[in-house]
């Protein structure tokens, strides 16, 4: 009888070299999690004692409003402040 643990390794030549463990970070709320992925990054953090290759992410599963629940707009490169600014001088 064959464990679980031979079951579900990976077999051998046919993932890219640099399939690795990697840390994505939502910017928006901070949240970290460590995932398999061959994404290039310089960036590093540390986790749990541990250092990652970083990549950072504007929205991700704890932040999207489709699956929190929540309508709420995040606007981190500031399009809604240019539009307003730019707009402001033909304001009645």
């Amino acid at each position: 009888m064959e464990t679980f643990k031979t079951k579900i390794a990976m077999k051998t030549g046919i993932h890219p070299e640099n399939y690795r463990l990697v840390a994505f970070k939502d910017m928006s709320n901070e949240d970290i999690f460590i995932t398999k992925s061959t994404a290039e990054t310089k960036e590093t953090i540390e986790h749990g004692g541990v250092e990652y290759p970083l990549v950072k992410l504007e929205i991700s599963r704890t932040s999207h409003p489709y699956y929190t629940g929540k309508s709420k707009l995040v606007d981190t490169a500031g399009r809604i402040d240019k539009f307003k600014n730019k707009y402001s001088k033909f304001k009645k």
